[in-house]
């Protein structure tokens, strides 16, 4: 695995509707990979890799490879979301501290005395986050009790209201900076939720592109925006393509960690690739999971079956648009997801990637 294209895409800065710099990188990591790409209104790239080998018979006929009648070919649909939860710049006051609006969903307690980097048009800008408010040495019981909301949340850029009014305007956007990770077994990042996805994306169809014997499905790839905020470039690229079958990859939560009871944890992480059946969004096919624990077995890839009580992700999208297709999910366990901790298990990654690899080739 390419640890360091990981690494790249978690500390590019991407927010809902401002996922271009995290775009270009899956360009220029993807050249050649795809028969057609195309950048829709929303922003999300698709890429498109026809079949390039004749595909098993499938209920009394058979489906040709490339070339062929519209229709006879599987179309199988992979959604990745490249943006990142942010913020936006709402109001420079005039003292230089910026206020913010959020581009989805933080927990507030996560947000104390953090690093931002502020993406300007004249450049980006290291500063750091905090609440309104007294510090610990002259404030109350009663006041250290009380998390703030994330509306009382500043950033102070440590220059002249004057210096912060010329550089920044209402509209930039904010991300945590924070360095990615290595430890022996994990990465840990911000961004994680869903550079992974992009990164998985890519190294399985780079596999698939390189196995002797060709795919018998049309792959299509849609690297898509504002997920964060309600899978929006998902639901656009879903309409435009027509998938047969959609595949969400996207972070799960792996909740095995102390305060939280067994069970609630929904993944264990090491536990391998977790193979989503419901979130609040989707109800995964029956018949595609299945298939893919199957596979799973068959290839010994490690899995998991996976049932996540709130959270959704761009698989539900491709499942309700035009007439509909069967859609699955499946990404690894992570810990703290939408902190500058998320941390996966390699293994888990690999084992995403192996099982994402091997479906794409049964398809």
């Amino acid at each position: 695995m390419r640890i360091d294209l990981l690494k790249e895409l978690c500390e590019t800065p991407g927010v809902p509707g401002r996922e271009e710099r995290v775009r270009a990188i899956v360009a220029r990591e993807t050249k050649g990979l795809f028969d057609r790409v195309h950048v829709d209104a929303m922003g999300s790239m698709i890429g498109v890799r026809e079949a390039t080998r004749r595909a098993r018979a499938t209920k009394g006929r058979s489906r040709s490879a490339k070339g062929a009648r519209a229709g006879d070919v599987t179309k199988v649909l992979i959604a990745a979301h490249m943006d990142e939860i942010g913020f936006y710049v709402r109001h420079v006051d005039d003292n230089g501290f910026l206020w913010l609006n959020p581009a989805g969903g933080f927990d507030p307690r996560n947000l104390f005395s953090r690093r931002v980097l502020v993406v300007t048009e004249s450049g980006d800008v290291v500063g750091v986050l905090n609440p309104g408010g007294k510090p610990i040495h002259i404030s109350s019981d009663a006041e250290r009790s009380k998390v703030p909301g994330t509306e009382e949340f500043y950033v102070d850029l440590g220059m002249k209201a004057s210096e912060a009014k010329k550089l920044v305007q209402i509209g930039d956007y904010v991300v945590m900076h924070e360095p990615f990770l290595e430890t022996p077994r994990c990465v840990v990042s911000k961004a994680l939720d869903n550079r992974m996805a992009v990164f998985v994306a890519i190294e399985a169809v780079r596999r698939v592109a390189a196995a002797r014997g060709g795919h018998g499905c049309e792959i299509a790839v849609a690297f898509t925006t504002q997920e964060e905020v309600g899978l929006r470039g998902a639901m656009t690229s879903a309409n435009a393509y027509g998938a047969d079958i959609g595949v969400g990859l996207d972070v799960n939560l792996a909740c095995d960690t102390p305060g939280v009871p067994d069970t609630q944890r929904v993944t264990k992480q090491g536990d391998g690739v977790a193979v989503m059946i419901q979130d609040s969004s989707m109800i995964a096919d029956a018949g595609l999971v299945s298939q893919a624990c199957t596979v799973a077995r068959r290839k010994g890839i490690p899995h998991q079956r996976a049932i996540l009580p709130r959270g959704g992700q761009d698989a539900a999208a491709i499942q309700r648009a035009g007439r509909g297709a069967r859609c699955i999910a499946f990404g690894p366990g992570t810990r703290y997801i939408h902190t500058v901790t998320e941390m996966i298990d390699t293994g888990d990654l690999r084992a995403t990637i192996d099982l994402l690899s091997a479906l794409l080739m049964e398809w």
